[in-house]
């Protein structure tokens, strides 16, 4: 029985499985050890996830999460999560949980598009190539901050049709003084922006909103998927939710520049549960290596 863990900054979903399939999922706060204390993220262990798990049997826990990359950041997880859970702990970034439910044990270029991007080249085992995503300020192209953040830009600079401008702010209950007071001096400002491209999606036939979107795409594929070595030969996955609901404009930008977009999801538990029991052996054998 392994407990399985994929967290953002804003939710952790928590999926207990078993046999190769899901056997009670659980969702708490996001955890981001940038910005959380070991002591902060013991608490929602403590208070959110045990009380959730009923006492359920964990052999070990896999998690994966945003602002996972670093040892120093992975052992603020591990810390918080031991003494309530006394089983092999590993953790890995958000990136590593693409790569893995989407490659599973063969070569591609993972992708994130979700709130912020990112992407990877993979070998099947491990990480070889990553360019920074840089944020929503210098970069996550393609990302809903970025998208959003695009929106609101057009709209203020009057670059879209004014009847679109119209719809947008009414919709939200926006001004330009709001935008720029949730854009600047708010906590947040690309969750705010993210929220905001759902506009886009559900006015895509309108040809400056199609455009907008249509070329945040493939600047994300220029300044960041290009630039890997065989990037016109590996398939390239994406997991999110923007991935997801615009993929049709994201297989349009790709093949725009003799790119080819493979697997699309949502979500990334699903391959994640796939790859841990395909590689059981492995997996046990880590496991009564850590004990």
């Amino acid at each position: 029985m392994i407990l399985i863990a994929d967290s953002g900054s804003t939710k952790t979903e928590w999926c207990l499985a078993d046999q190769g399939g899901p056997v009670r999922t659980v969702v708490t706060a996001g955890t981001n050890p940038y910005f959380q204390t070991r002591e902060e993220i013991a608490g929602e262990i403590r208070e959110a996830l045990l009380p959730a798990l009923k006492g359920e049997r964990v052999d070990a826990i896999y998690f994966y999460g945003a602002g996972c990359a670093f040892p120093e950041k992975n052992r603020i997880v591990e810390e918080a999560i031991a003494p309530y859970i006394s089983v092999p702990i590993e953790v890995y970034s958000d990136l590593m949980a693409a790569a893995r439910a989407l490659c599973g044990n063969r070569p591609g270029i993972a992708c994130i598009l979700g709130t912020g991007s990112n992407s990877c080249l993979y070998d099947g085992t491990e990480i070889t190539e990553h360019i920074s995503p840089l944020g929503f300020i210098l970069g996550d192209e393609g990302s809903g901050a970025v998208l959003g953040k695009l929106l609101v830009g057009d709209c203020l600079k009057r670059q879209l049709p004014e009847p679109l401008v119209r719809k947008f702010m009414d919709q939200y209950e926006l001004t330009p003084a709001l935008l720029l007071e949730r854009v600047y001096k708010q906590p947040f400002p690309n969750r705010f922006l993210a929220t905001l491209s759902r506009f886009l999606l559900e006015n895509i036939t309108e040809q400056p909103i199609y455009n907008l979107v249509y070329t945040s795409f493939r600047s994300f594929f220029l300044r960041n998927v290009a630039l890997y070595p065989g990037a016109d030969t590996y398939p390239i996955h994406f997991v999110g939710s923007i991935a997801y609901y615009y993929q049709e404009v994201l297989k349009a930008a790709a093949l725009s520049l003799g790119l080819k977009v493979g697997t699309v999801v949502q979500a990334p538990m699903d391959g994640l549960i796939r790859y841990h029991f395909t590689n059981e052996a492995k997996t046990k054998e880590s496991w009564h290596f850590k004990r």
